[in-house]
């Protein structure tokens, strides 16, 4: 806990020389390269179960922290080359993670005052649901932690960001904005996380994502007031066996197919949100010697709303279900012998957050949650020690610059 802290300590010292090491230096650069960063500092405290760490002991758990640096720079007017490097701890298995959040150029190919269209070749953000592409910074996601309905936590990495091209077209008229996205590249499925979620267990060969896609369609009306979006993909996941069955699971091939649909209402003081998504996961094993199919559905309302200018308040009902045909793990239970509560979670949600500036953020949230569909496997590896009905009390603080 000592060392928790310090460590806390230690990263906010360096980020705010950090943060004004670069705002000197900005005064340096040419106008057309930028230099921003943030960071997050969590606490999470649970009665039963562990979210990112030990956070069911009596002292809960400061085992997530976010930090990253990201720059861009335009060489010519049509041109961007932009990247991010993310510092993140997020429990067990994600210690202290290191990675290139995404590194791309984007080029501009047709640009007016009503329309754009471009492509970004690199590693880039997926465009799924309201929230994905901003996910990693406090001040840019309307909690702690995001509805888990649709962004898995357990399976951040391969629907954060994938390796490949991108083509994006923005129409803004008198009807409103149009903005879509249509990418195509290998996601972040070389991982443990992916594995539990796909297999269940930790076996002796790899996980690895092959050629997918994804498309979102997002149209916006009265300058943001109304906001409505449809986000679908194919994504291609494969696990390759080092042994032989019975000495390892044989050869799996994924396909994750989730179409959401996000609608969001917004005025100065309140805004309002709502995501429904179909989640298809087709399974065959051995080159269609086995195959099986189950459609996931989930969905969450959300009201955010601003209690002064400093304060906002969040309320939020979030709903998974792993099958919908089998909504309760009735099923699951009577074949598996396994909890039928692993297959499904009902998360209510409320928190506040006081902006202290536009560069602190400081948030706090609880939840009670029915279901543990949504937990980190690698926290919580023994499903027969995880409690149905549970609650969660977690303290954030944010920096940016």
């Amino acid at each position: 806990m000592i060392f928790d802290i310090f460590s806390m300590f230690l990263i906010l010292c360096i980020t705010l020389l950090w943060a004004m090491s670069s705002r000197a230096l900005a005064i340096e650069f040419d106008e057309d390269i930028q230099v921003h960063g943030f960071l997050t500092q969590g606490y999470f405290l649970t009665s039963d179960n562990r979210l990112f760490g030990a956070s069911d002991s009596e002292m809960g758990s400061l085992d997530f922290t976010e930090a990253g640096l990201n720059a861009s720079w335009a060489p010519i007017a049509d041109l961007r080359l932009a990247g991010q490097v993310l510092f993140r701890r997020a429990g067990t298995g994600h210690e202290q993670d290191l990675e290139l959040d995404f590194g791309l150029l984007d080029y501009s190919i047709l640009s007016t005052a009503d329309y754009r269209l471009g492509a970004r070749l690199g590693r880039y953000k997926n465009p799924y649901g309201f929230y994905n592409a901003t996910r990693d910074v406090l001040f840019t996601r309307p909690s702690i932690l995001l509805p888990q309905s649709i962004y898995f936590e357990r399976t951040r990495e391969l629907a954060l960001s994938a390796d490949g091209g991108l083509m994006y077209g923005e129409y803004r008229g008198e009807n409103g904005n149009l903005f879509l996205e249509l990418g195509m590249g290998i996601p972040r499925g070389s991982n443990l996380d992916t594995e539990l979620s796909f297999l269940g267990a930790d076996y002796p060969g790899e996980t690895h994502s092959k050629l997918s896609y994804i498309g979102q369609l997002i149209y916006e009306l009265d300058g943001g007031k109304y906001r409505m979006a449809i986000s679908s993909a194919k994504v291609d996941t494969r696990y390759d066996p080092k042994f032989l069955p019975p000495n390892d699971f044989p050869f799996l091939k994924t396909l994750f197919k989730p179409v959401i649909f996000s609608v969001q209402y917004n005025t100065n003081k309140l805004s309002l949100t709502s995501e429904y998504a179909i989640r298809s996961i087709e399974q065959t094993i051995l080159d269609d010697q086995f195959s099986r199919s189950i459609t996931g559905e989930s969905y969450y309302f959300q009201a955010q709303y601003w209690l002064d200018k400093n304060f906002q308040a969040i309320i939020r009902y979030d709903v998974l279900y792993n099958n919908r045909d089998d909504k309760y793990g009735k099923k699951y239970q009577a074949t598996t012998g396994r909890p039928a509560y692993t297959q499904f979670a009902r998360d209510w949600t409320f928190g506040l957050r006081y902006y202290v500036n536009t560069s602190f953020l400081v948030a706090g949230e609880y939840h009670y949650v029915n279901g543990t569909a949504w937990l980190p496997i690698q926290d919580n590896p023994d499903i027969n020690d995880l409690q149905q009905r549970w609650h969660t009390f977690s303290l954030a603080a944010g920096f940016r610059f």
